[in-house]
């Protein structure tokens, strides 16, 4: 996954790419690329605020401060994007009108739904092996300690009696 102020600053050099190439007069065609990596870049913020409203088991014990941090940088970047996605709806709609808006719509519905059907199930897919993975080897450490105590005690008690 992406970090939430690498996507925004993606996603902001994508909109004043854009906001050029229209100033430019230059065709919707052409900044369809430009727009597909703003979308794109919102497209990760926003699964990085969804990672973030469940973040993992020892995320959450270890590391409780960065959980908050994390959400006020994906707060502050959201704001920052939809202030982003207003301007480009807004000279979108002004340069190209309604049909091309439309299109981009469109565009970004198609480059949602493939992130999340490839990229972010793969990411989350293997973010779960890892995190299974760790809780099974602290059950497995937690069990030999008790194990190992459970021994020495009952040594102990052996040799009292």
């Amino acid at each position: 996954m992406v970090d939430p102020l690498t996507a925004v600053a993606t996603a902001t050099a994508s909109f004043n790419t854009i906001k050029r190439m229209v100033s430019m007069g230059q065709d919707i065609e052409s900044t369809f690329t430009q727009i597909g990596k703003w979308y794109g870049a919102i497209s990760d913020l926003n699964e990085a605020e969804r990672e973030a409203k469940n973040p993992p088991l020892f995320k959450k014990i270890i590391a409780k401060n960065s959980v908050e941090e994390e959400a006020i940088k994906i707060f502050a970047a959201k704001k920052k994007a939809l202030q982003q996605e207003k301007e480009l709806r807004e000279l979108l709609l002004y340069s190209y009108g309604p049909s091309a808006y439309q299109e981009i719509l469109d565009l970004r519905r198609s480059i949602k739904t493939k992130r999340e059907k490839t990229i972010y199930a793969q990411a989350r897919r293997r973010k779960a092996v890892f995190w299974i993975t760790v809780q099974s080897i602290a059950i497995v450490m937690l069990s030999s300690i008790t194990y190992k105590i459970c021994l020495v005690l009952y040594e102990a008690i052996q040799s009292v009696n």
